[in-house]
């Protein structure tokens, strides 16, 4: 989407949603980076807008977004309430003129998804969805080892991510709120599984389970475009992990997002068990990025990159990536996921075609940003 034609030299921000992850990441990270400023907080309890205030003190609050929208001097929003609201207030906020920063999902449902897109396309205005782990440096490492073609063709993918279920909000105990497995961590490894092989997914069965809370853990077998076969698992309230391995026929990458500091390549040939230790054991280079971790809002860089990129976006520095079609890809595969499991079968992934941006090309599927 194309920029506002004047870049302001300091993007005035409004935040929709005060709950843990504005008050945890996106607020924290805002106030320190030059050139953005905090002007609107908005969330209907109480406590939540309150605790936010405490961050950024010279804030304006408001009870609800329409007042935000509709009174506040912002340039952009980031959009951080419950998944059920997103799709009314990223409609709400391009309406208004607003850029927006809208974590995942896009919507819960496919028709939401679609009007959201429909507004965004038509606002002109920067539109992208909060997958910051494409911002993740361990990724970005293992699509340059995939580039290189070090480990040769692609055999298979498996990605897990799990959580504990402690401090769960309430609206991710229930689907129809926006929580479960799939929404809140499945649907950030399928966009990393297109950042990374610029493929669909073509088709998908799934399993889902509740154990807890409502679908709390799923199994997805999926096949992309080149029909290479990728197991993705994510469950909420078992062990914190972010583990994906990727198969070559003549090798294997490894990203252990939690507490791995690069991605690691493993030959064919085996070289016994300290070789294997050797290869997976840090280095000198590994150091600045642990120090990145230590300082970063909940350990993790990329969040920082991925808002940085926003403002970028805004500017008109680069395209907005990943942006609402992404959004719309990720939920597409997960809807049909769920259906896989209702009927106990095989769905085909379907996505419609992507549009062309004003120059008339086709804009790429596989952005992010750089690091710092």
């Amino acid at each position: 989407m194309t920029p506002h034609s004047s870049s302001p030299t300091t993007i005035s921000i409004g935040i929709i949603g005060c709950g843990r992850i504005a008050q945890a990441v996106h607020i924290p990270i805002l106030m320190r980076l030059r050139g953005a400023r905090i002007t609107a907080l908005a969330d209907p309890d109480a406590t939540r807008l309150s605790q936010a205030s405490a961050l950024a003190p010279h804030a304006a609050r408001f009870p609800d977004y329409a007042r935000l929208l509709a009174t506040a001097d912002v340039n952009a929003v980031v959009v951080s309430a419950p998944p059920a609201l997103h799709s009314e207030v990223a409609i709400a906020a391009l309406q208004a003129d607003k850029n927006v920063y809208l974590e995942k999902p896009l919507a819960t449902t496919l028709e939401d998804a679609e009007r959201v897109c429909d507004v965004w396309r038509s606002s002109g205005r920067v539109g992208m969805i909060g997958f910051n782990y494409r911002f993740n440096r361990l990724y970005q490492e293992a699509r340059k080892h995939l580039s290189s073609g070090s480990v040769g063709p692609l055999v298979a993918v498996r990605s897990i991510f799990s959580t504990t279920s402690d401090r769960l909000p309430d609206w991710k105990r229930s689907r129809s709120s926006g929580g479960g497995a799939l929404l809140d961590l499945a649907s950030h490894d399928i966009d990393l599984i297109h950042f990374l092989f610029g493929r669909d997914a073509v088709d998908v069965s799934a399993d889902l389970r509740s154990l807890e809370n409502e679908h709390d853990t799923a199994v997805l077998q999926m096949r992309l475009a080149d029909g290479v076969p990728v197991q993705l698992i994510a469950a909420i309230g078992t062990a914190e992990e972010a583990l994906l391995e990727i198969y070559g026929q003549r090798g294997k990458i490894t990203v252990n997002r939690y507490q791995g500091l690069a991605a690691n390549v493993s030959g064919q040939r085996a070289t016994g068990w300290l070789g294997k230790l050797w290869s997976s054991a840090p280095t000198v280079r590994d150091l600045p990025y642990f120090a990145q971790k230590l300082r970063a809002p909940m350990h993790e860089p990329s969040f920082a990159v991925a808002l940085e990129h926003f403002l970028g976006a805004i500017r008109g520095r680069h395209p907005a990536g990943p942006d609402f079609h992404d959004g719309y890809r990720s939920l597409s595969v997960i809807l049909a996921a769920e259906e896989s499991a209702r009927a106990g079968r095989l769905e085909t992934i379907e996505l419609p075609a992507r549009e062309p941006d004003a120059t008339g090309a086709a804009p790429s599927t596989v952005s992010g940003g750089t690091l710092k």
